[in-house]
């Protein structure tokens, strides 16, 4: 009987290698690669053309009936989820500790039990009198929730499979979850790949909507293996800074809806909280303008919000290295806005340290922030405010031309409604809406000309 290959497996990325070693040489931690036993080798010994079973093959124009969707209960959570829990869906959720993941998900649970429907709430991580006195915090001690601590996916399918299958089934968290049928401690690649597996395939077996909470990493990444996000339909991350209040439900992958919206909340005493409107998290209340300040109209999928930008630079005389820091943006972007800055229109920048932050711990993405990051450092440099009751946005190229972006009158429309008067937007998005005076520029120095005053 041949012997069986040895098998070692990095706890973080799941590479498989023949032979230990202290660093993995695909994800670069260390002391992550631990030995598993080695999965039985299949040999295929007939021809596979024959001996399966047919399959029904369909047009892409064949009718498809859209899946039933249920509610959570929470608008922003079902903004996120593309409109709400699909039956037989498997839905992975992560963040940091203390975020809010079980918080969310026991309030969603206690209002989807509340209209009748089954809900079975499994944790590894905390004992069921721990949840329930949570849920007593949250004043959702009432809430038909079937409750049970556990961390054996047997032991789970056995007690769920006795009768009518729920309709939510939350498992917080499957990096606690345990198959017999798989050597290792939880947590391990194999381990969370089985377990998953096993209750994802309950899920669509049984028409149960399966939600699975999931640990993170230091760099922010789902813990366990790749493949667990490829299993499941919906991806949501979790995000946030414990030093503030909101909170932000933002879908990285969903197979029944866009990817582009998120859920916004807010952390209050009684649990998570909607925000209706997310502008007010992120906009300072300003009597008087200041300088280095301006305001800019993000785009998160179909939702637009109004986040400050915030710049200072300090001129130094010593001639030490400039230092160049920046909080919520990307500090290459940041570069790049001022190396256009300095090279087409004359504003130096080589001797002054430059900060920059975006208001409330709002994390920015969107290249339409270029111009409102431009013309904050311009304002600080130069020490001439820009209105109070502007907002900038636009995209900049190396040349210095403003270029355009998406969905221009869906912010224009945002910003007029939050009293704003006036916008300063590539020349391509100058029609403008109703409610707010709109100037276009097509180049960097056309802006910077106007606000210093340079005929």
């Amino acid at each position: 009987m041949a012997k069986a290959k040895r098998k070692f497996v990095c706890q973080q990325c799941g590479t498989v290698s023949n032979r230990w070693q202290g660093q993995c040489d695909d994800c670069g931690e260390w002391n992550s690669i631990a030995e598993e036993a080695a999965e039985t080798v299949f040999s295929a010994r007939h021809d596979l053309h024959t001996g399966g079973r047919a399959l029904r093959l369909v047009g892409l124009d064949s009718e498809v009936e859209l899946p039933p969707r249920t509610s959570t209960g929470i608008a922003e959570f079902d903004r996120a989820l593309g409109g709400g829990i699909v039956a037989g869906s498997a839905t992975l959720i992560g963040g940091d500790p203390g975020i809010g993941k079980s918080t969310l998900l026991l309030q969603a649970a206690a209002r989807i039990a509340a209209r009748g429907l089954s809900v079975a709430y499994i944790s590894g991580e905390e004992a069921a009198d721990q949840v329930r006195l949570r849920a007593q915090r949250l004043g959702l001690g009432s809430a038909p929730v079937q409750l049970a601590s556990a961390t054996s996916v047997r032991d789970i399918l056995t007690t769920l499979g006795e009768g009518e299958p729920p309709a939510l089934l939350v498992i917080d968290s499957i990096q606690t979850m345990h198959s017999d049928l798989i050597e290792g401690a939880p947590g391990t690649v194999s381990q969370v790949r089985a377990s998953s597996q096993e209750l994802i395939r309950f899920a669509k077996q049984r028409g149960t909507a399966l939600i699975l909470v999931g640990h993170v990493t230091k760099d922010g990444s789902i813990a366990g293996p790749r493949v667990l996000e490829h299993m499941v339909d919906t991806v949501l991350s979790f995000e946030g800074e414990r030093s503030h209040q909101y909170r932000i439900l933002r879908a990285i992958k969903n197979r029944f809806g866009g990817t582009d919206e998120i859920g916004v909340f807010a952390m209050v005493a009684e649990g998570l909280e909607e925000v209706a409107n997310p502008s007010a998290l992120f906009l300072t209340h300003r009597d008087e303008n200041v300088t280095g300040a301006t305001v800019f109209p993000a785009l998160e999928g179909t939702r637009p919000v109004l986040v400050e930008i915030q710049a200072l630079v300090v001129r130094l005389s010593s001639g030490a290295t400039p230092r160049r820091a920046v909080v919520g943006w990307d500090s290459g972007r940041l570069a790049m806005v001022l190396a256009v800055l300095e090279a087409r229109c004359g504003l130096s920048f080589s001797t002054c340290e430059v900060y920059l932050n975006v208001a409330g711990g709002y994390r920015l993405s969107d290249p339409a922030a270029d111009l409102a990051v431009a013309a904050a450092l311009m304002s600080a440099l130069s020490e001439r405010p820009v209105p109070a009751d502007v907002v900038l946005f636009g995209e900049l190229a190396l040349s210095g031309e403003i270029r355009p972006v998406a969905h221009s009158p869906l912010r224009l429309r945002e910003a007029a409604k939050l009293g704003f008067n006036r916008a300063y937007v590539p020349a391509a998005a100058a029609d403008g809406v109703k409610g707010i005076s709109v100037s276009g520029y097509r180049a960097l120095s056309q802006l910077v000309d106007q606000m210093l005053g340079r005929g």
